[in-house]
């Protein structure tokens, strides 16, 4: 049987063929294309296989049988046959050439999936010698990686190999490793914490390589929900959209481009509503607003972001400053919540809790006029890859009805996290602390808090401290000192010279002896 174990050994020695000549953020992208081609090829011969022992032989309705059959794929396309050019000097270009091959037979869910990736790249591979004995490597890695669903552990040990190397290349990425990866227990905590059900649309208008809308999707057992997401880095787009299919996952609708200035999800020329929204946005986003701006910048750089500039009317609250694009994705996610029952999770930065000017105005129209915020909950630092700042998860519920409470927990202490080398880690427990506190809150809105923990806070609270949502300000965590007792510090003190007195003295008898 093939384990989750030998799936990331056989990356890992991949990823070998390429450390020293290729920066990892670019061949991420060609080992996990090709643990995805490999993963279709085995697919596809073991099915082949067994309509051809099922139809003793018979072409014919062998291909009519693999014709309806979740994906299509010829041979030409296959690993194998990619295995056997291995030696060829076109392989790059075969490999393209397979590539394609595979979007154009499965175009409906496999359409650009290869768009950004080129195996025959001078740029990332250098000079054809060095390309083809680099691809060949690439090629042995996999060789006897048997990936055939009847040598599975288990049924999702691909998808969850993918997102541990999707990981692991966010760590080695460093800083930008957050852009396409949220961590694991963080992820699922703001999947916990929003609690998607049956028949929900999912969304993410920063989805990167998908994690949260999986994480979100996995909630409901019987996976009858829609998912709905947006990057707008190609290559990402294209992690999420192999990895959306990797999880089992061939509905997905996600879009690529600029969220803020050209949103996918428009729906007879407005905004798609939403039950459920899940997000990690890029933390304070600089110049979020020029999709807006175009021409205009070039032609005047004091050209501004403006309410009106936007069709779908996602800004009249305020414009947020053009250094920090945090509250722009806020308010593009409220706008795309669901009126009903819309409830929604985001990981943001603390600024987003305190900072003023148009962003506390923002804060404050969000908390008094429309009673959307729903709990703070403040996280450990250094969670997030190439952000050692602590971040904070915002839950926003729409139709709140008389709740006139906030929750706020602050998770940051010491007992509630482990630390790691590089990066801070969510236990299990850490999780379910918090989940199972908005829990409490949610069927008792005034029940309290706990004490250096958590807190309920009432609306007129928040506006008695000028809508300043600085968990500090709810949450005391102080701990008091000990007292200490002057006397039995003098005590301590006298026995210490005494005790010094005496050595000094044995000292001074010691030398005399030795004639110093």
């Amino acid at each position: 049987m093939t384990t989750k174990q030998n799936i990331e050994k056989v990356l890992w020695n991949a990823c070998d063929s390429f450390r020293g000549k290729i920066d990892s953020s670019r061949y991420k992208d060609y080992i996990l294309s090709m643990l995805f081609v490999k993963y279709l090829s085995d697919v596809y011969k073991e099915t082949r296989e067994k309509y051809e022992k099922q139809y003793k032989g018979d072409k014919q309705r062998v291909e009519r049988a693999m014709s309806r059959e979740r994906f299509v794929m010829d041979e030409s396309s296959t690993f194998d046959y990619l295995y056997e050019k291995r030696n060829d000097n076109q392989i790059g270009q075969k490999i393209n050439v397979a590539l394609a091959a595979i979007e154009n037979n499965n175009s409906a869910k496999l359409h650009d999936v290869f768009r950004a990736i080129d195996f025959n790249s001078t740029v990332d591979f250098g000079e054809p010698k060095e390309k083809n004995a680099t691809l060949k490597n690439l090629l042995e890695d996999f060789k006897d990686l048997d990936l055939r669903p009847s040598q599975l552990d288990n049924a999702d040990i691909i998808g969850d190999a993918y997102e541990y190397m999707i990981a692991n290349f966010a760590s080695d990425a460093g800083k930008k490793g957050g852009e396409f990866y949220t961590p694991n227990k963080v992820s699922e905590l703001v999947a916990r914490l929003v609690k998607p059900k049956e028949n929900d649309r999912i969304y993410d208008g920063t989805c990167g390589s998908g994690g949260l809308l999986l994480k979100a999707f996995a909630q409901i057992k019987n996976r009858k929900a829609r998912i709905y997401g947006q990057e707008q880095n190609m290559q990402t787009w294209a992690l999420c959209r192999m990895n959306m299919f990797l999880h089992g996952v061939d509905d997905a609708v996600i879009w690529q481009g600029d969220t803020l200035s050209n949103p996918g999800n428009i729906e007879n020329d407005q905004l798609m509503k939403f039950q459920c929204i899940v997000a990690n946005p890029p933390f304070s986003l600089d110049k979020w607003d020029s999709g807006f701006l175009g021409d205009a910048s070039e032609n005047d750089k004091k050209a501004k972001m403006s309410a009106d500039l936007d069709p779908y009317k996602r800004f009249d609250w305020g414009v947020p400053p053009t250094s920090k694009g945090d509250y722009a994705f806020v308010m593009h996610f409220l706008h795309s919540l669901d009126d009903a029952t819309g409830r929604m999770g985001i990981v943001l930065p603390h600024g987003v809790l305190f900072r003023g000017a148009s962003e506390g105005k923002i804060r404050q129209t969000i908390i008094e006029k429309f009673n959307f915020l729903d709990a703070v909950i403040g996280l450990p630092a250094n969670l997030f890859y190439g952000a050692g700042i602590p971040a904070c998860i915002l839950i926003f519920r729409k139709n709140r009805g008389a709740n006139n409470h906030v929750l706020f927990v602050d998770a940051s202490g010491d007992e509630h996290y482990e630390k790691g080398k590089n990066q801070n880690i969510l236990r299990e427990q850490d999780v379910a602390k918090i989940v199972d506190t908005y829990k409490t809150y949610l069927a008792d809105p005034s029940y309290g808090g706990e004490e250096k923990y958590s807190y309920v806070a009432t609306l007129d609270e928040i506006k008695e401290n000028d809508y300043n949502l600085n968990i500090p300000r709810y949450v005391d965590t102080f701990e008091e000192e000990a007292l200490v007792d002057i006397d039995e510090v003098k005590t301590n003190i006298k026995n210490i010279e005494d005790e010094l007195s005496k050595v000094q003295k044995q000292m001074t008898k010691y030398m005399k002896e030795l004639g110093l």
